[in-house]
């Protein structure tokens, strides 16, 4: 592989950034950012480029990759604009790596699998979801795989759980329940305390990614990214607090406060139809690429010890 090949990353979340890591790490040094603000949450690394521009623009969305080796779809707009925004935006990095003949590596989630009653999430099974999230990235993931097959793009996917780790909000496992931990306040959480949950940890997340675009023969495929054993969220709770040093404090959302929320606030009140994840076991099946690469997702445990002390360290001045 070539470390001067030109890397671009469409979205500065914890993903776009964890990416961005991962080939830093690995000694890339054509890394390219990319966001619709021309900002970041902290400072980039030096010879770390950031461009401003709207995806959707397919000409823009050309242009800004001219010359790119790899592209990485890390975009995720705001849980309530998913219908409006999110097949454009998929649109115009799928422009990008036709016109350029890049290799495109897209991040997604697995709503599309529906809810499997508890049974773990391989990358074996149908599209069937019952969610309007759900049918939408199964929709998007079915054109991105057709394309593939057609021989218009070079693509593959990557699937995760729902994220934890450093710079991570508006998540399950967020960095307000870190931080709540650390301040011995209430940690809020949605839907049961005792059913296992799967949590891939972002860093995971990041070195997945790079992985396969590294290898020639995982394109075309889907991929779900190396995940620690499910434990519950109690579980969690139970040992991001003691960490922190902190008695268990919680704030449970169920289906009738999320409903009367959701009647005020757009964005929660679209977890709503998701809450089937966190009543039931749900349990991402990371084998495939496990054997194929031979590592495993980190251990919970240093997640805690290691997103802990990034809060620590980011913690907002007021609170």
């Amino acid at each position: 592989m070539s470390y001067s090949q030109r890397n671009i990353i469409f979205g500065t979340g914890p993903i776009g950034m964890s990416v961005m890591d991962t080939l830093r790490a690995r000694g890339y040094t054509q890394i390219v950012l990319v966001n619709r603000s021309g900002k970041t949450s902290e400072p980039l690394p030096e010879g770390v480029e950031l461009v401003r521009g709207d995806v959707t623009d397919t000409n823009f969305s050309t242009h800004v990759t001219q010359g790119a080796t790899v592209i990485y779809n890390a975009l995720n707009p705001t849980y309530s604009k998913w219908a409006t925004d999110f097949p454009p935006m998929q649109a115009g990095v799928v422009a990008a790596a036709q016109a350029n003949q890049a290799k495109l590596v897209v991040m997604d989630n697995l709503y599309m699998y529906g809810d499997t009653n508890g049974k773990p999430i391989h990358e074996g099974l149908p599209y069937i979801a019952h969610t309007r999230k759900g049918r939408l990235r199964g929709e998007m993931a079915q054109q991105l795989l057709d394309l593939h097959t057609q021989g218009k793009i070079n693509m593959v996917i990557a699937r995760a759980s729902d994220f934890v780790g450093l710079r991570v909000h508006g998540a399950a496992m967020s960095s307000s329940v870190f931080q709540a931990a650390l301040l011995g306040k209430p940690a809020q959480v949605v839907g049961s305390l005792d059913v296992v949950h799967s949590m891939t940890y972002v860093k995971d997340v990041g070195r997945a990614l790079v992985d396969l675009a590294e290898q020639d023969d995982t394109f075309g495929q889907v991929w779900h990214v190396p995940t620690a054993p499910a434990i519950t969220t109690r579980a969690w709770l139970e040992k991001i607090y003691a960490e922190a040093g902190q008695p268990v404090k919680t704030l449970v959302a169920g289906r009738l406060m999320l409903g009367l929320i959701g009647l005020f606030v757009k964005d929660l009140g679209e977890i709503y139809e998701m809450l089937y994840e966190f009543e039931k076991p749900f349990i991402i099946d990371s084998t495939k690429f496990e054997t194929r690469f031979g590592w495993k997702g980190t251990p919970i445990d240093e997640i805690i010890h290691r997103t802990l002390a990034w809060n620590r360290q980011n913690m907002p001045t007021t609170h």
